[in-house]
């Protein structure tokens, strides 16, 4: 054993590290959830051994998470527990549907674990990271393969390219307005229609949640998220008609009316704030940096303007109903 790992438990945790492994504990244990009741409820036997799969990576990463907080004498999260989880409901969304939560998680551990890995620097803390990272890319694979065998895949658009190599030859490259638009290039399709399929997904999770919450306030919030999200596809779906770019319709977002939610309203609040409103903000603002047209900036803009707020709302109620566990945080040296 290396020297660095003999002294591993004196090695202190960075601000850096502490913040990942605290937010990705809630994540394993909000997974969790979602997993046991998926698996509970999911009928096909291809979907079942893909829930599984990710089921059993969860109760890995609490454990591990687990003894890596009792090694440094860090307070383990709450996170949630198996009162924010009817694993005996009735089904309330079809096998599809489940098959699509699983594939948008996938997307959130690729966009946060690799993020995580490179602000680290003890081993364990590394290795953690580095093992979600790959199993993230196996399962993903999985998934996606499953999704085209079931002819459910929400494909993006094939278009024809220009086979020329042509340099931008005056501003007018970046001008969307008044008429004066070139066409859209690669990147800005697939910006588009990226951000269009994740907000059909949204739409609909929003539309369920509305409908399982028990509070009032929730179910307005999750409605008025339902609202705002229509708004983004109507508003990025006109760009992509003006273009002629065919966008896949929606996927099979079937929901079953069922008297009681499987999951309480804090489990659904937080996978809202963060599933849906975390990765959001990152696509969009990804799509910002890559897009040079000056219409589709400001839609973007704007988009990611009423999201802060939206989200922001989000997190007041979490407040509100003490359902915000806070981050550690640093001792208050203020004199």
């Amino acid at each position: 054993m290396s020297h660095t790992n003999n002294n591993l438990a004196f090695v202190e945790l960075t601000a850096n590290e502490v913040s990942n492994l605290w937010s990705s504990y809630l994540k394993s244990s909000m997974e969790l959830r979602l997993y046991e009741y998926f698996y509970a409820s999911t009928e096909n036997n291809e979907i079942k051994q893909v829930i599984e799969k990710m089921l059993n990576q969860s109760q890995q990463n609490i454990n591990e998470l687990k003894e890596i907080f009792n090694n440094v004498n860090l307070t383990t999260p709450l996170g949630f527990t198996d009162e924010d989880v009817r694993v005996d409901a009735l089904k309330a969304f079809s096998d599809t549907f489940i098959l699509y939560f699983c594939f948008d998680l996938t997307h959130l551990s690729m966009s946060t674990y690799p993020i995580a890995l490179s602000d680290c620097t003890r081993n364990d803390v590394r290795d953690h990271f580095q093992k979600n990272i790959a199993f993230s890319v196996k399962i993903q694979n999985e998934i996606v393969d499953l999704m085209l065998s079931q002819g459910v895949y929400l494909k993006h658009p094939q278009v024809e390219i220009d086979s020329e190599v042509e340099m931008a030859d005056s501003m007018i490259y970046l001008n969307g307005f008044l008429g004066g638009s070139r066409p859209l290039n690669t990147a800005e399709i697939s910006n588009l229609s990226r951000i269009v399929h994740r907000a059909q997904f949204s739409k609909m999770v929003f539309v369920t949640f509305s409908k399982l919450a028990k509070t009032k306030d929730l179910k307005q919030h999750f409605s008025k998220g339902r609202d705002g999200i229509q708004k983004v596809l109507d508003s990025l779906q006109e760009v992509l008609d003006k273009e002629n770019i065919p966008i896949s319709a929606s996927g099979d977002y079937k929901i079953s009316d069922v008297e009681m939610s499987p999951f309480s309203d804090k489990l659904m609040l937080f996978f809202v704030n963060t599933c849906l409103g975390i990765f959001c903000f990152a696509m969009v603002s990804q799509a910002m940096t890559s897009s040079l047209r000056t219409d589709i900036v400001s839609k973007l803009s704007k988009i990611s303007d009423d999201m802060k707020k939206y989200y922001g709302l989000g997190i007041l109620l979490a407040i509100k109903e003490k359902w915000f566990e806070q981050p550690p945080q640093a001792v208050n040296r203020k004199v």
